[in-house]
């Protein structure tokens, strides 16, 4: 059987998580259920923003918890798909927009633009 890079979340593994660090684990309880409660942005837009986000950190935990939870905030799959979309988009974007460095060192190395 092929071992995965990530183990699965376990209740073993979340009881270990919160009895190592118990104030902090209550403190990112508290602060998590603060960011995705219903807002001037709705719980199921904030989950797609979450999808986004966490293929953009690339967190395997996250995509599959963010995505059940988006579900189950009322958000069709399509709307997932499309939230990953953006994310794909954003971390290209970023690839794009820094090649303004690149850009500049080569002109400074060359010390002309567009050689």
């Amino acid at each position: 059987m092929e071992q995965s890079m990530y183990p699965s979340s376990t209740k073993e593994l979340a009881k270990q998580r919160t009895e190592l660090a118990p104030d902090t684990m209550a403190a990112f309880r508290a602060f998590s259920a603060s960011v995705f409660a219903e807002g001037a942005l709705s719980k199921k837009n904030k989950q797609l923003i979450a999808v986004a986000v966490a293929h953009v950190t690339q967190c395997p935990y996250c995509i599959r918890g963010h995505t059940e939870a988006a579900l189950k905030q009322g958000a069709t799959d399509k709307e997932v798909m499309e939230a990953i979309w953006v994310a794909a988009e954003m971390r290209a974007g970023g690839a794009f927009a820094h090649s303004a460095l690149a850009l500049d060192t080569m002109n400074h190395v060359h010390g002309t633009p567009g050689d």
